[in-house]
């Protein structure tokens, strides 16, 4: 399991929410208009639940010890997590999510791109992120 894994799962993505199946006839119609009983339709898969990133990294801001700018840091954002955010870590997670080896090189382009760039997986994962964030 990787770091942006452990992201995710801090913020609680991943859980499933209840979904009701589509209402479908049992009665289908051979060829010859003659009604054939046809299987139940399977249920639907449980949709992936819509995770609001700002409510709950907020909600775990008012209760964090130390004020921290999680909006512009991604060291901020890791320690708000509870996720180890020395540069080490920083380095792994960059890796992981495919940093341009020019950003690697410089820590503060790649703190800045990590940011970004973990905002918008987490969109990208079903995360309900401002535009303004990403």
């Amino acid at each position: 399991m990787g770091l942006f894994n452990d992201i995710l799962n801090k913020l609680g993505f991943g859980k499933k929410s209840p979904q009701t199946p589509t209402p479908s006839s049992n009665v289908t119609f051979a060829p010859d208009e003659t009604p054939v009983p046809s299987s139940p339709a399977e249920p639907a898969a449980p949709a992936m639940e819509t995770v609001d990133v700002v409510a709950k990294l907020e909600a775990m801001a008012t209760g964090h010890p130390e004020a921290l700018n999680w909006k512009t840091s991604i060291v901020d954002l890791l320690k708000l997590l509870g996720l180890d955010s020395s540069l080490s870590a920083r380095k792994e997670l960059a890796t992981e999510l495919g940093c341009p080896a020019d950003k690697m090189a410089d820590s503060a382009q790649m703190n800045m791109w990590l940011h970004k760039t973990v905002l918008q997986k987490l969109a990208d994962n079903g995360g309900d992120v401002p535009d303004e964030l990403l």
